[in-house]
């Protein structure tokens, strides 16, 4: 079993992840460079929040033409697990591995807090651990985190079961409060808060943990 997790120029959370994954896991997980080409080996990956190529731009829409994307395209179409966290997520989108995008904050102000979320759906890889309708307490920290999407295909997500996280307080104005959400596959997630960040008692809470925990469970399944 392994994880990787992408370093694009600006993740800031690329250690956060290796370190939740290797130190709280206990599990094997290398660092893959964007100029990368292939992902043959590993089980998961994680793209890492950050400022991808600055931010420049729009949040992930340069990241997404970095090389490695096509081979983590080919690494999720293959049924294999992809995680995007926080900048993470808006590659995801940007990528059209997941649906909707990110835009700035209804205040316009970068947000850093820790808030309560809601369990919505446990029937992913990613949430096997947790209990719907769970109120777990995950640090976020970002500027554009308002989740936006268009009718129809909310519509549709929700008839999935697509919306995986909801915010209790909804800090930055998205739809429907929508915090994590993942692919028809259930093989692809994206979330703007940031489980690495809780996933050890120093750190006074382990909501985090489970998530990571839930993946293992799912590969040893697999497997």
């Amino acid at each position: 079993m392994k994880f990787g997790v992408i370093v694009f120029p600006g993740s800031n959370c690329d250690i956060d992840c290796f370190h939740a994954v290797k130190d709280a896991l206990g599990r094997d997980v290398e660092y893959i460079w964007h100029d990368d080409e292939e992902l043959d080996g590993f089980d998961c990956i994680i793209l890492p929040g950050g400022f991808s190529y600055g931010d420049y731009l729009r949040c992930g829409a340069v990241a997404r033409f970095s090389r490695i994307m096509e081979a983590v395209k080919a690494h999720a179409a293959s049924g294999k697990l992809v995680i995007g966290i926080c900048n993470g997520f808006q590659i995801l989108t940007e990528a059209g591995l997941l649906p909707g995008a990110l835009v700035r904050n209804k205040n316009l102000k970068f947000i850093c807090d820790t808030v309560p979320l809601r369990v919505e759906t446990t029937d992913t890889p990613f949430t096997s651990l947790y209990k719907k309708g769970e109120i777990i307490n995950i640090p976020i920290a970002h500027g554009e985190g308002n989740y936006v999407v268009d009718e129809e295909t909310l519509r549709k997500m929700k008839e999935n079961g697509q919306i995986v996280f909801s915010y209790v307080d909804n800090p930055n104005g998205s739809m429907e409060n929508i915090a994590g959400v993942c692919n028809e596959q259930r093989n692809v997630l994206g979330m703007m808060p940031h489980p690495e960040r809780v996933c050890e008692e120093i750190l006074g809470n382990t909501d985090g943990l489970r998530l990571f925990e839930s993946i293992v469970t799912a590969l040893e399944g697999r497997r």
